[in-house]
């Protein structure tokens, strides 16, 4: 059987993006697990599509670069609110 690509459409990002935006903003304190279990703490700084930017609030405002692609779980440390603005479209 041939492979199928799958390609992301613009779409596939639309809660993703509002999200990470909103706890820029805020500045929200995050907890980021990555998929081997590793668990890190901070405030996001900047995203793409491919990378967050994640300020180490804990010990010493270093930042580092995570691929999203090793990214597990994002967990706010408060409720953040996605306006109607950034909310994403429904079909």
């Amino acid at each position: 059987m041939p492979k199928e690509n799958h390609k992301m459409s613009g779409k596939g990002q639309s809660l993703q993006d509002p999200f990470l935006n909103a706890l820029r903003k805020e500045r929200v304190p995050v907890s980021i697990f990555l998929v081997n279990g590793i668990k890190l703490q901070g405030q996001i700084e900047s995203f793409d599509n491919f990378v967050v930017l994640l300020k180490n609030t804990v010990k010493n405002s270093v930042s580092q670069m995570i691929y999203k692609h090793a990214i597990s779980t994002v967990v706010p440390a408060r409720n953040v609110h996605i306006g109607p603005e950034d909310a994403p479209e429904q079909d």
